[in-house]
């Protein structure tokens, strides 16, 4: 894992009793440390959460679902949905702080139009309740639960499952917005070259 050198600087000279309010802080300490986390999986027509909290010194899932939307719907009442279900469920979970899933690459326009309205309806109903979002890359989502960065789905999911002790395996959308805010709650507060990015 690389450092810029703006990162090295910015260290050594932290390191020599330069510190203070002045230059930026360092990687990853402006990530903070929640004890309720609201993990999102966008999609126009499955859109996954999950709300992780820290009791007693472990992780659980307080609640989970995933926003469905049938192909019948259009594309704006599908994204009224998303809004106003995630509206509700920052209503009854307040959670903390929010971390979504970021962007892949599609392999059309058309695709890569239609995650982003979905993801925009859910950071819309996120940002009005107040919460400060953090975008974690799939990879490193993978990586932090099963281990792996190329891990396949269903894998993710067991290890969800077992991760936070749920009796039921998750629908697949709702247990990829769970490894989000496992994955945020590992990075929190950590020193790193490659933090969560504040959307």
């Amino acid at each position: 894992m690389g450092i810029s050198t703006r990162q090295f600087e910015e260290l050594r000279r932290r390191m020599a009793g330069g510190g203070g309010d002045a230059g930026p802080v360092l990687p990853g300490k402006d990530v903070p440390v929640a004890s309720a986390v609201l993990g999102v999986d966008p999609s126009l027509r499955g859109t996954g959460w999950g709300v992780v909290r820290l009791q007693d010194g472990r992780m659980r899932a307080v609640g989970h679902g995933t926003i469905r939307c049938p192909a019948s719907w259009q594309r704006s009442r599908c994204l009224g949905h998303i809004h106003e279900t995630l509206r509700d469920v920052l209503r009854k979970h307040a959670p903390e702080v929010c971390a979504v899933e970021g962007l892949f690459h599609a392999q059309n326009l058309r695709t890569a139009l239609i995650m982003g309205e979905a993801r925009g309806a859910a950071l819309a109903a996120v940002a009005l309740a107040g919460l400060q979002v953090f975008e974690m890359a799939p990879r490193k989502v993978k990586l932090a639960v099963a281990g792996h960065g190329g891990a396949a789905k269903a894998g993710v999911g067991r290890m969800v499952q077992r991760l936070l002790g749920i009796d039921e395996a998750p629908e697949p959308d709702a247990a990829d917005a769970l490894a989000v805010a496992i994955a945020y709650m590992q990075e929190a507060g950590r020193l790193s070259t490659n933090p969560p990015r504040k959307v």
